[in-house]
This record gives structure tokens, C-alpha cells and sequence, in this order.
């Protein structure tokens, strides 16, 4: 009689595509947004639960209506859910004081929009020290860590230009120089290149998935754009306030930077040729 083979040990539990296995950073759990009541009531978000791990790049897609802008802002702490449960790091964010959730916004995100929000009264230093100002960082200290990223985004020579002397790609790279002044765990991106050409597009796209990379900052873009989105790792699209779809991202195809870029040798979309094309924009 043949003898039974040895017990093993059980198998872990799968995880959904696309749904980091370990050290989530940001969860949701049966998240609602709802706008208005009785008939007139619009459910934005209804019921949705995510996770997003430390390091990953999540691009959130959908329609216009779908959703995928109040995700981001009940994730970046900007708004409350009208149900469900939103926690950083494991915690539920409920469980914190006001003034304790915008000091843990200010501290740990990052924000880069397609409007710029740029004030055009400052300097580019100006602009970029102002979480610095309002975390209440000493004034030698803003500048300096303020220069510090300008330089990294090789817009130093810029820093005491009017905010309306620069052109698009300089504005957005102005405001991601903004968000990583603070040294963010996050960086959220809504529409982070909507407003600008496909060139200079490239070349934002390769800072923040430089960052992501090799720096280990947590991506969420919020984006139509599908060649946007496809630089990403994971992909999580948004339907009437659910998630239909959440799988990781195929790996781009050899010799092509991912987005459909040409790519260079260090596989990355030509940046130098673009930033001196936005100095006679």
C-alpha cells in the first residue's frame, strides 16, 4: 500500500493582480463619496477598496465622471470620505485630529497638477519654498533646501525669474521641484502633462519615474493618457466609482522607452535636447 505523502505546508493566500503583497503605504476600504442628498445624491465613489504598496507607481485611469479625481484627493488627504475608511501606513486617518492630518499631508506628499498653481506675484524660489513656509522651516533653511532642488531639476539659474517668465515645461518642472522639497514618501500627479507638448512631456515623465525608481517615492498618476499610464507599474481604472480592472503593466518592448519615446542608451526619453528647446519657448 503506497504511503501518504508528508503534509505540506499550506499555500499563501493569493493577491489579486495588481494588489501589492506586503507594506502597503495607502489603503482604502469600502471607500464612498457621495455629493448632494435625496434624489438629487451623486455617489463618486461607491464602496472601493485599494491598496498601494511603499515604492510602487499606480497609474488611476477612467473616464471623465469615473471617479479616479476623488480617489486621489480622499488619498492625498485633501477631502473626507462620506464612508469607509481611508489609513496611511496602517492607520486609519479618522483617528487623527485636523491639524494632524494637514501636518501629515504637508510632511509626506507631494502634489504636481496639470494647472501648475503657481504664483505668478512670486519668484520660482518663492514658489517652491511655500511648504516650507508653511511647515515653518526658518528662512535660510527654506532657501537652501529650496536651490537644493532646483539645481536637481536644472532650474537653479531660474530661481529669482517670475513664475510667468517661464514656459510650460519649466513651469511644471517648478512644480515638481515644489512637491519634492519636502521630501516626500508620496507624489501624486493629476494630469502632469496635460498642458504640455509631447517633447517636453517626456522629459516630466522621466523625472517622476526617475524618482520613483531610484529614489523609492511612491507614483500615483491620475491620467487619460494611456502611453502616460503605461509607464507605470500597475494600472487601476475606475468605472462609476468602482475599480474595474487592477493588474500590473506590461514591461515595454526592447529598445523603446515605455509611452511609445524614443529611447537613448541609458533607456530613458532624450531629456537634454528638450529642456534647451524650452529655453526659446
Amino acid at each position: 500500500m503506497a504511503t501518504a505523502a508528508p503534509p505540506t505546508d499550506p499555500a499563501p493566500p493569493e493577491t489579486p493582480a495588481g494588489r501589492p503583497a506586503a507594506d502597503p503605504i495607502l489603503e482604502t476600504e469600502n471607500l464612498v463619496k457621495s455629493y448632494g442628498q435625496g434624489e438629487a445624491r451623486f455617489d463618486a465613489l461607491r464602496g472601493l477598496t485599494l491598496q498601494i504598496g511603499r515604492g510602487e507607481s499606480v497609474a488611476i485611469v477612467g473616464k471623465s465622471g469615473s471617479g479616479k479625481s476623488t480617489l486621489m484627493h480622499l488619498l492625498a488627504l485633501l477631502d473626507r470620505p462620506s464612508h469607509g475608511v481611508v489609513a496611511m501606513d496602517g492607520r486609519p486617518v479618522s483617528e487623527l485630529k485636523a491639524k494632524a492630518v494637514a501636518q501629515l499631508r504637508n510632511e509626506t506628499f507631494g502634489f504636481v497638477f496639470q494647472q501648475f498653481f503657481l504664483n505668478p506675484a512670486q519668484t520660482v524660489l518663492e514658489n517652491v519654498v511655500l511648504p516650507l513656509k508653511i511647515a515653518g522651516v526658518p528662512r535660510s533653511e527654506r532657501r537652501r533646501r529650496g536651490m537644493e532642488v532646483l539645481e536637481r531639476l536644472e532650474l537653479a539659474e531660474k530661481a529669482d525669474n517670475r513664475a510667468t517668465d517661464l514656459s510650460g515645461g519649466q513651469k511644471q518642472r517648478v512644480c515638481i521641484a515644489r512637491a519634492l522639497v519636502n521630501n516626500p514618501t508620496v507624489l501624486f500627479a493629476d494630469e502632469p502633462t496635460g498642458n504640455l507638448d509631447t517633447a517636453t512631456s517626456a522629459v516630466v515623465e522621466d523625472i517622476l519615474f526617475g524618482l520613483n525608481r531610484d529614489e523609492g517615492i511612491t507614483l500615483v498618476v491620475v491620467t487619460h493618457d494611456e502611453d502616460l499610464a503605461a509607464r507605470c507599474g500597475r494600472r487601476v481604472e475606475l468605472q462609476d466609482g468602482q475599480i474595474v480592472s487592477d493588474a500590473p503593466v506590461a514591461a515595454p518592448a526592447a529598445g523603446a522607452a515605455p509611452g511609445g519615446h524614443m529611447a537613448t542608451a541609458d533607456g530613458t526619453a532624450s531629456r537634454a535636447a528638450v529642456v534647451g528647446k524650452e529655453e526659446d519657448r
